[in-house]
């Protein structure tokens, strides 16, 4: 009978005995094949390191490894990530995110708690040969316990500072040999820690649940069948941004951010002698609601509302031969359909009106004012989005004595549309300056509607060249060239500012823009040089991972102020940059009961080519990407031999740091290097653990994000120090 280990892939930072097993199942390795991840700079977690770091998702993975980064922002819509330069703040994610092999095609869904993480691995560098769009920075796979393999109860209790809290239950049940069922509830609340001085309420609350069920089933011999069905609702406040000259959050406006999100995948998969064939299904949805005070003041500029719901389906079918032969191979197609519909009204309000509008059309014309008929109108706008996708892509490698040659190619095809209707019904009056009469009377009756659409072909190669060392324990050193690329788009948040521009142009003032031109922008592209190392050594008591590496991007997307006097952003092909860096990775259990391990990522990134019409910005940083990531950790383990209830202590330090983070592209502002100390002590018996815990002990202060907004600069201040505990209760039927 086949055995497929967890951990069957990269290299696992445990010395905990936490490896899970699964008869007849291979569980991680549907796409990958030892060629396409054995060079790979790759990171494993798995079960016990989880745990002990309370790993969630995709965030909670930030700087854990090497030059990965995502910001604690905003709300769990608005995080970005960044791998070795690369990301963007708004639409296409440069990291693409896998849940048990099911593709999320939506980066607002990226950020949600999963319990039951059984592993979780990071490729770093374009992952577009196998994962297709939007992984040019990376891939990150997430995997859940199997019911196949584990039965029992878990539950598990958390309080920590700011009255935060976590619940959760999930039971595994195996009926007989070939069906498992697991069901999961979850549920999480925090007051937040950032106060409104406005209104003096906490604005970073959130309530989240979570509930999940997965089974797997056996039909035959070389037959495997996994669906899984999550459901997840987020409640947030919002946004702790503070004014830069006061250091106050105090803003006037409504401000949250609400999802309901459903994620459907069923895997069906195939294994004969000499290859498997597997089939991943997805539906998923998402319908979310944010709004929120757009300037961030107490005064009443204005309001923005993006409120949408998303339908996807995902189909992909793969077929790989089995490792062990000299030669293997990867064949596989696949085919997305999103269709979005959405709403994002503007509402100018008093001081909006007289500053943003009024004010510049009396500057510019002052002895013919205007006066608004109302102090409040809406800048409406409506949007559907059908979008689709198919791809088609081939991975060989061969082994020749001690080289591995591999080489593979995709070819992507995407297609967009949208249609849009802006509106706005509103109107003014000309006065004399000298009397204060009505010179004459103007009605706007904005009624504008129309379609888009473009079409975006991709292809996509990967080189690699492998050679194992003449060493007793498994080394290699891997050269890789591979390019990847992030979806272009259509920027639906700058048509508010298209109708501020057409009122304004009414007047007499305002930019004339193009529609076709200023809302769409093409996919970015980018190629990748990287050499890495492998070995284990110190009777595999030593681990380390090292890479350096070489990104030449193009089509640099980047989020710019357009021409005019306007209120917001716009994703537009503004540049091209450069990054090159390095990272290491070591693990080691230098002494008996003792775990060390240590994360480090360089990242250099410089525009290359970069002029907004005002400056040049040639050779400055990229912004909001980190210089350097950092992440180290030791632990020591203690047998106690108390019986059942104390068998294990284990006492953990820990620290996580970032830096330096420029936050605009002049490089006049930035995050200098900080680092975040945690620490944790762990009590288990055969059926608990008990861990308290602390983060950010010395209560560091740092910044996670900035933002111009109408010529005022904002900060969000970082986490401060936090203490709490966590009960886990497994009961096993074993």
């Amino acid at each position: 009978m086949a055995l497929a280990w967890l951990n069957v892939m990269g290299q696992s930072h445990d010395n905990q005995t936490d490896t899970l097993r699964l008869d007849d199942i291979e569980v991680t390795a549907i796409k990958q094949t030892v060629a396409s991840v054995h060079g790979a700079s790759m990171t494993t977690l798995t079960l016990g390191r989880v745990e002990q770091n309370a790993l969630t998702g995709s965030k909670t993975m930030s700087q854990l490894v090497p030059n990965l980064f995502i910001p604690d922002y905003g709300s769990r819509m608005t995080s970005t990530i960044y791998v070795r330069g690369i990301g963007a703040r708004i639409d296409q994610p440069a990291m693409g995110l896998n849940i048990d092999n099911v593709p999320v095609l939506c980066k607002e869904n990226y950020d949600f708690d999963l319990p039951d993480i059984a592993r979780m691995e990071m490729l770093r560098g374009p992952q577009s040969l196998l994962y297709g769009r939007n992984t040019m920075a990376g891939v990150m796979n997430i995997y859940t316990l199997s019911p196949l393999n584990y039965q029992g109860t878990r539950l598990l209790g958390e309080y920590g500072s700011h009255n935060s809290w976590k619940a959760g239950a999930s039971h595994y049940h195996k009926f007989g040999d070939r069906l498992g069922v697991a069901a999961t509830a979850y549920y999480t609340s925090t007051d937040g820690s950032h106060r409104n001085e406005y209104n003096q309420r906490l604005t970073d609350w959130e309530h989240q649940g979570v509930g999940r069920v997965k089974l797997e089933w056996i039909p035959a011999a070389g037959w495997h069948v996994a669906g899984t069905l999550s459901l997840s609702v987020s409640r947030q406040g919002g946004y702790p941004y503070e004014y830069v000259p006061t250091g106050r959050i105090a803003y006037n406006d409504t401000c949250f951010y609400r999802r309901t999100a459903i994620l459907q995948g069923l895997t069906i998969q195939k294994r004969n002698r000499s290859y498997s064939l597997s089939s991943i299904t997805s539906y998923q949805y998402i319908n979310d609601n944010m709004t929120l005070d757009q300037d961030f003041t107490p005064l009443p500029y204005f309001t923005l509302t993006q409120a949408r719901h998303e339908h996807g389906v995902t189909q992909e079918v793969v077929a790989r031969s089995h490792t062990g032969n000299a030669y293997q191979w990867t064949l596989g197609t696949f085919g997305y359909y999103r269709h979005m519909n959405m709403e994002a009204p503007v509402t100018f309000k008093d001081t909006g009106i007289a500053e943003l509008i009024e004010g510049h059309r009396n500057e510019a014309l002052p002895n013919y004012p205007i006066s608004w008929d109302t102090r409040s109108f809406v800048l409406g706008s409506q949007f559907t989005m059908p979008t689709w996708g198919a791809a088609l892509y081939h991975q060989s490698s061969y082994r020749w004595r001690r080289l591995t040659f591999a080489a593979g190619i995709r070819l992507d095809y995407e297609h967009a549309t949208l249609r849009y209707h802006s509106h706005a019904q509103t109107g003014y009056s000309t006065l004399r300056k000298a009397d204060g009469s009505v010179y004459a009377h103007e009605d706007i009756d904005i009624d504008d509607r129309g379609t888009l659409k473009k079409d975006y072909v991709q292809l996509l190669p990967r080189f690699s060249v492998t050679y194992d060392l003449a060493t007793s324990l498994p080394a290699s050193i891997t050269a890789t060239v591979s390019k990847g690329s992030k979806a272009g788009g259509y920027n639906t948040q700058m048509f508010s500012d298209v109708l501020q521009q057409r009122l304004m142009r009414m007047m007499g003032i305002g930019a004339n823009y193009d529609v076709n031109q200023i809302v769409g922008y093409r996919p970015e592209k980018a190629w990748n040089y990287e050499l890495s190392f492998h070995c284990t050594a110190w009777d595999r008591r030593l681990s380390a991972d090292a890479s350096i590496y070489y990104m030449d991007c193009r089509d640099r997307q980047m989020t710019i102020f357009p021409d005019g006097t306007t209120t917001g952003r716009v994703m537009t092909n503004a540049g091209r940059t450069r990054s090159w860096g390095g990272e290491l990775s070591v693990h080691a259990n230098p002494w008996s009961g003792g775990d060390m391990l240590v994360s480090y990522g360089l990242t250099d990134a410089r525009f290359v080519e970069y002029n907004d019409g005002k400056s040049d910005y040639r050779n400055r940083h990229v912004p909001y990407s980190p210089g350097n990531t950092l992440f180290g950790q030791v632990t020591h383990h203690f047998e106690l031999n108390g019986g059942d209830w104390v068998q294990h202590l284990t006492l953990d330090a820990n620290v996580r740091a970032a830096g330096d983070i420029y936050w605009n592209e002049s490089n006049s502002l930035r995050q200098p290097f900080y680092a975040l100390l945690g620490a944790s002590a762990t009590l288990a018996g055969k059926h608990y653990s008990l861990q308290v815990w602390g983060r950010n002990l010395t209560d560091t202060r740092f910044c996670t994000f900035y933002f111009v907004s109408i010529g005022h600069e904002f900060l969000q201040r970082g986490q401060g120090c936090s203490i709490g505990a966590t009960l886990r209760i497994n009961l096993t039927n074993k």
